[in-house]
């Protein structure tokens, strides 16, 4: 993984990790529904950054939501 792409796998593990969050969603629902909202928003923002230097099979995972096979696909390489 070239150090370009480093930045959208931490942004897509972060994401997962918010997922798996249950004692923070339980504790404040607001704030984690808040905190996987900007997640998101990052991760578009690092999407269109990156669109055009992003290998076809990535871009499509991106492009779809698949960000669970993003990940994958960020550190098999």
């Amino acid at each position: 993984m070239t150090a370009d792409f480093c930045h959208l796998r931490n942004l897509l593990q972060h994401r997962l990790d918010l997922i798996a969050d249950h004692a923070f969603r339980d504790r404040d629902a607001a704030a984690h529904l808040a905190a996987l909202q900007k997640v998101s928003e990052d991760l578009v923002a690092e999407h269109a950054k990156l669109r055009e230097s992003l290998p076809p099979r990535l871009n499509h995972f991106l492009t779809q939501a698949s960000f669970s096979k993003a990940l994958e696909y960020l550190l098999q390489g």
